[in-house]
């Protein structure tokens, strides 16, 4: 990568020139250096990325012999790994508060086109345990120095997922590549986190909870819980659903693009549109209800349907219930 690239820093417009060794240029600044002018480096080898992930893209079934392909996509993969890239990330400049990178999401795709099937499993006290599948995307090795603990029991995270310290993962539960779980988080036992879901700060996932993938459409918002959202037992949060913070989804709840949410707090009933997912509002206490089918033969039967309610908003009470969890982690 050549050129220069210009940025206010200090009340100065200063100049870098970039040079393919401007990686380690930025190694040798101070620690005094602004988080701000680290942070429009970062930016400036993460377009550079992305010009190099849409050209592989883009050149279809012959980027699986090309050289730089792969490395392009390692590169991303790895800046998923390390948390300094994402596939969405908080954007407040927009109407839903986040920002999909949709070449993030090409970038995951072309490594399963450049993947090839490959027998990936470990040898464990002399036992082998095969697994097969592509070798772009092996699971992922951890140490302590990662400070996530994964208690053994067949938990599996797999590479391009991203999981902050203290993060803590119950076997047997699976994160797909492309999620990113942040501090303090706890995936209990069967919780599953698909492809780039995006998972706040202090969440608890409940054992058997589902958060939804998305990869494609690349556009679409993937699924999202914010900071200290709580997902109880045996839900599901599918389609792009976004759960605000604080939110508390109760034992069985399941939200997708196509259910309608009915606010008996504030009378309002909470939709998808065509351009906005659903979204559950912050400190919302969700529960799984139903409503009567009012015409037809289900009618005449009595018959009702699913469909989720906030029945109140976080409270004292609520919290009381939810001391428990700082003990778990």
């Amino acid at each position: 990568m050549g050129g220069r690239y210009c940025f206010h820093y200090n009340e100065k417009n200063l100049c870098l020139s970039l040079t393919p060794d401007w990686k380690e240029l930025r190694n040798t600044m101070p620690e005094s250096v602004s988080e701000t002018l680290q942070q429009s480096l970062t930016n400036v080898e993460h377009a550079e990325l992305e010009t190099r992930i849409e050209t592989a893209f883009a050149a279809g079934a012959a980027a699986v012999q090309d050289a730089s392909a792969m490395a392009a996509f390692v590169e991303l993969r790895d800046a998923l790994e390390a948390g300094t890239l994402r596939s969405a990330e908080p954007d407040t400049s927009t109407a839903l508060g986040w920002r999909v990178n949709a070449w993030v999401k090409r970038g995951i795709l072309l490594g399963f086109r450049l993947g090839q099937l490959q027998g990936l499993g470990p040898n464990v006290g002399g036992e082998h345990f095969p697994f097969v599948d592509k070798h772009t995307y092996p699971a992922r090795d951890w140490a302590v120095a990662d400070g996530v603990r994964v208690v053994p029991g067949g938990s599996s995270v797999r590479a391009g997922a991203y999981l902050a310290p203290g993060v803590v993962c119950m076997p047997p539960m699976y994160v797909n590549v492309g999620a990113y779980v942040d501090a303090g988080t706890m995936v209990d036992s069967h919780a599953l986190v698909g492809s780039c879901a995006q998972v706040g700060k202090r969440v608890h996932l409940s054992a058997a909870a589902q958060i939804g993938g998305v990869l494609e459409p690349v556009n679409a918002s993937p699924v999202i819980l914010e900071d200290d959202v709580l997902v109880g037992g045996n839900c599901g949060v599918y389609e792009g659903t976004i759960v605000r913070k604080g939110a508390v989804l109760a034992a069985g709840t399941v939200l997708t693009r196509g259910t309608p949410v009915y606010d008996v707090v504030t009378g309002e009933v909470l939709r998808a549109t065509a351009g906005m997912p659903l979204i559950i509002p912050e400190n919302a206490v969700v529960v799984p209800g139903a409503r009567a089918v009012q015409k037809g033969k289900a009618a005449e039967w009595g018959l009702s349907v699913y469909t989720p309610v906030i029945v109140k908003y976080r409270d004292a009470k609520t919290e009381l219930s939810l001391a428990l969890e700082d003990l778990l982690r």
